[in-house]
């Protein structure tokens, strides 16, 4: 009761950041939140998150988006589905072929939405799907040592 608590707010907190309106300039390089909330859960938690939780929150992203409804649906299936099969491989991993592994889960993400985007003939620009990978990149590694501990902190205070 208690994880399913934090991961709900955990991933509301992530829809909130992922809809914040910034400047032109930084809305280019946001973070791609639900993604990597998603596969933290899908590798170190794999029996709290499933695919139909991913479904879910890929067309929620759609919604909010304005993008083609299953676009990051079915972007977000297909790199949680290897995350999950991958689980317990990736879980032993040093830091670093953790964090290549996440750049690489990242790097189909993106490439299924710009995919998609080419099929549809939607002129999205390359650096709209390259920057947010690098700055997901940058924000993963604070994911990956403060979830831990917020949830022991919430954990123990309930």
């Amino acid at each position: 009761m208690k994880d399913s608590f934090f991961i709900s707010i955990l991933f509301l907190i992530a829809f909130v950041f992922s809809i914040i309106p910034l400047p032109d300039f930084l809305q280019i390089a946001m973070p791609e939140w639900i993604p990597l909330i998603l596969f933290f859960f899908s590798i170190m938690h794999p029996e709290k998150i499933g695919l139909f939780l991913a479904l879910a929150f890929g067309i929620i992203l759609d919604l909010l988006s304005g993008s083609l409804l299953g676009q990051h649906a079915l972007s977000l299936l297909v790199t949680v589905t290897i995350c999950l099969r991958l689980n317990l491989i990736v879980r032993v991993f040093p830091l670093w072929q953790l964090n290549l592994f996440i750049i690489i889960m990242l790097i189909i993400y993106e490439f299924i939405l710009f995919w998609i985007d080419g099929v549809l003939s939607n002129n999205v620009p390359v650096s709209e799907r390259i920057f947010p990978i690098f700055s997901s990149m940058l924000v993963w590694p604070i994911i990956l040592r403060y979830i831990p501990k917020l949830r022991d902190d919430i954990s123990n205070r309930i």
